[in-house]
């Protein structure tokens, strides 16, 4: 686990290297390391290659060159063989799972820095691996990690010596006078991930939430299950060498050696045991869902296995048959939204027609996603929400992000957020993103609507 900072370079650095000595000796230490175990690939994921929402993308051809030129160091530059053999092994494996990775899609073979960075230092030491380069996705932690459990895999069935190797830089908001100022998610997520990391706690990465990480800027958060994956059921020596703050940007390396040659260890399958708790949990939650959720959870379970629309139940309360209502059908999955489709004025003649429409076009037609397949059924979190008419206010002032919805209308754009999102605090966050769902110009002249609603868990 190493960061990526250019500035460590000399050439790019100038002097200023220096800062950061601590983070330079621990770097040349897992240098020295990787060059004991001699192995025949190494595997370096970097945030910094290319990144797809839905798809790990792996590096292509036989060979690829780099230098930091960007970084006005022309002169230091990078020539390296790839391991096509491990690469094929991977897209073979990810074929045969229908898992979202390989090798389409390469828009910038050059080297990105966060792989030249980790390259610059092991090259100082050792040159006799070939390389296997990835990025990360969008995906939910889970996939990250599922990933990195594939990769393993190929290196066991091909019998590779291999040492991964997890670029990414910690928090990016640690200090007011660095590049990217100061968050108080900051320093939390740097002492939170080193605690985690330093002793191998892999199971926990699962539980860093995606608002706190994306207050943090943190950027290596996905580089680090990957690696993890890497380690499934393995027990590891693990070893902290260093955490620096000096730049306002986090480094920390740590490294991790197998045990007893890699035995497998039951206790550290982390992604089985996060399943089977996340199972059991969305099981109990199923159990106690009412008349809303119950409609919208049969409506999608129906539609996806039989792409045909439910009958409405005869069991339902009189005022979802009776009463009409806007409604918002939202589905999570691994604790990321997978589909969120509403509407904010009734459009049918009651609210259970109303969430079965929602329904259905949440796992199939939201332009984000794309539709809900049958083996993702039992890993969907649903929520239905139930409007009230919205009513015009006239400030911002009017507004509460816990309590109310808001809707931004600008000529015949118009963008609505709901109300007690997480990650969305303030109203200024929550005017600001529903200007950006209605496609809606910043400094736009608007008039604002505010909507109370009644959250079905």
């Amino acid at each position: 686990m190493v960061p990526h900072p250019p500035m460590i370079v000399p050439e790019i650095g100038g002097g200023r290297e220096k800062d950061i000595q601590k983070t330079i000796d621990a770097y040349m230490q897992v240098a020295e390391r990787i060059a004991e175990l001699k192995p025949e690939t190494i595997i370096i994921s970097s945030p910094h290659s290319i990144l797809y929402a839905d798809y790990f993308h792996i590096s292509p051809g036989k060979s690829a060159h780099g230098s930091f030129s960007e970084f006005g160091a022309p002169s230091v530059k990078f020539d390296v063989e790839y391991d096509t053999e491990f690469v094929n092994c991977i897209v073979e494996k990810a074929a045969e799972l229908r898992f979202p990775a390989g090798t389409l899609g390469e828009k910038k073979p050059a080297l990105d820095h966060g792989t030249m960075v980790p390259l610059w230092f092991i090259t100082r030491k050792y040159k006799d691996f070939k390389l296997v380069r990835t990025g990360m996705s969008g995906l939910d932690l889970t996939k990250h990690y599922e990933y990195g459990m594939m990769i393993k895999e190929a290196a066991e069935k091909l019998g590779r010596r291999t040492v991964f190797v997890a670029s990414g830089d910690l928090s990016h908001k640690l200090q007011e006078y660095g590049p990217y100022g100061y968050a108080p998610e900051g320093p939390r997520y740097d002492k939170r991930i080193m605690d985690v990391c330093g002793n191998a706690r892999f199971g926990e990465l699962f539980d860093f939430e995606e608002s706190f990480c994306e207050k943090a800027a943190e950027c290596g958060h996905r580089s680090f299950v990957i690696m993890a994956g890497a380690l499934d059921g393995v027990d590891v020596e693990a070893r902290q060498l260093v955490h620096e703050d000096i730049t306002g940007v986090g480094y920390g390396i740590c490294t991790f050696l197998p045990k007893n040659n890699g035995r497998p260890v039951e206790e550290r399958r982390f992604l089985e045991a996060r399943l089977a708790a996340e199972e059991q949990k969305l099981l109990e939650k199923r159990e106690r869902s009412d008349a809303y959720v119950k409609l919208a959870r049969d409506t999608i379970e129906y539609y996806v296995r039989n792409h045909k629309v439910i009958k409405i139940p005869e069991d339902l309360p009189e005022e979802m048959l009776h009463e009409k209502s806007g409604t918002f059908v939202s589905v999570h999955e691994h604790d990321r939204l997978r589909g969120c489709i509403g509407t904010f004025l009734p459009t049918w003649d009651c609210i259970a027609k109303e969430i079965i429409q929602n329904a259905i076009s949440a796992v199939s037609t939201d332009p984000r996603f794309d539709p809900v397949e049958e083996d993702e059924l039992k890993w969907l979190d649903i929520n239905v929400d139930v409007l009230s008419t919205p009513e015009q206010i006239e400030s911002k002032d009017d507004l509460d992000v816990k309590k109310y919805g808001v809707i931004v209308q600008c000529g015949n754009k118009r963008g609505l957020l709901l109300p007690d999102l997480d990650g969305v605090d303030t109203v200024e966050q929550q005017l600001s993103i529903a200007m950006r769902k209605g496609n809606i110009a910043p400094g736009s002249k608007v008039d604002l609507y505010r909507f109370e609603v009644v959250r079905h868990v």
